[in-house]
């Protein structure tokens, strides 16, 4: 899929966008994003430049939070009609104004190939000796990232104050109280929708879906939306299809466009969430802000135009203009 040619980014890169202070109520802080309330049950959500990986604060990347709000907006835009969702204005690169809603205590992912380094990756499980992860039964001689029989979804909890996610099975989320049965039918129908329709898509770009993960949540009257981020790097591992099958041939790691060079690195470093986080090489992250972005380029064919640095003075005068009184 072709794109027009690529603004050349700084060099060196900018430092990245790491925290914002707006002067907005109700300031909510998150791994990645900050959320501000709005009137008309709406909130503002103001993207940064943070990694997390293992569930912690890694380091930031410049340009990732812009890739991730303006590809999600993308997305947004190309799956509302699988599920309705939380998305109303983008009035910058940054920042997304969004219906207020009350996420599911689940996150849903769904994967599509046998893979990971986390303590909740089905790979890492599955070479752990498990066959029955998630619910769903594997069978013995399964090859690390190679495709699955059919995508499947595969819960987890939200982990809370440096807590890790812990895996769940959809009866677990119903059982345990997390989502109401009927509710819960609905979120992994569009979740395996929208994970085909991500995959059409990147098959399309030259690339491959192995996993992601959607965030839902119900607004004020009760509808289901989809929320958060959508296909991004930061949610999905997407591979390059070109170099697939000749790394999977030679036992190596698929060629990523996402963030799980990062998780590699730190796991050949000893680190699995725990302890003090290693330094990285720069080029670690210089090459991780390379891949964000073309993997935006990709999947929306179109050329990624980077926002003015330092961004906070850049976002502050695009919300002066903002209905937010």
């Amino acid at each position: 899929m072709p794109t027009p040619a690529p603004e050349p980014l700084p060099d060196p890169l900018p430092d990245p966008l790491l925290d914002i202070e707006l002067a907005l109520p109700d300031q909510r802080v998150g791994k990645v994003r900050v959320s501000y309330a709005l009137p008309g049950e709406r909130r503002l959500f103001v993207t940064t430049d943070r990694l997390s990986a293992f569930d912690r604060i890694i380091a930031g990347v410049p340009y990732k939070g812009q890739v991730l709000n303006q590809l999600s907006w993308w997305w947004f835009e190309h799956t509302r009609d699988i599920v309705a969702n939380h998305a109303i204005s983008m009035p910058d690169p940054n920042v997304l104004v969004a219906t207020a809603a009350t996420p599911l205590t689940v996150e849903v992912i769904v994967r599509g190939y046998i893979t990971g380094v986390t303590d909740t990756a089905l790979w890492s499980r599955y070479a752990a000796g498990e066959r029955t992860i998630y619910g769903h039964h594997f069978a013995d001689g399964l090859r690390k990232n190679t495709p699955l029989a059919t995508p499947i979804v595969t819960p987890t909890t939200k982990g809370a104050d440096g807590a890790h996610d812990e895996p769940l099975s959809s009866a677990d989320v119903v059982a345990n109280g997390h989502v109401a049965a009927e509710l819960w039918s609905r979120v992994e129908t569009a979740a395996i929708e929208l994970y085909q329709r991500g995959a059409d898509r990147g098959s399309h770009a030259g690339l491959i879906l192995a996993d992601t993960k959607f965030e839902f949540g119900v607004d004020g009257d009760g509808q289901l939306l989809l929320i958060d981020e959508v296909l991004t790097p930061d949610s999905s591992r997407w591979w390059v299809e070109a170099s697939y099958d000749e790394r999977l041939g030679a036992g190596d790691e698929p060629e990523s466009l996402d963030k799980e060079v990062v998780r590699m690195a730190l796991a050949d470093a000893g680190y699995i969430g725990d302890g003090p986080v290693p330094e990285l090489p720069t080029d670690v992250w210089e090459a991780t802000s390379h891949r964000y972005i073309d993997a935006f380029e990709r999947l929306t064919g179109v050329s990624f135009t980077p926002g003015a640095y330092p961004a906070g003075p850049r976002i502050n005068a695009a919300l002066a203009g903002l209905d937010i009184d």
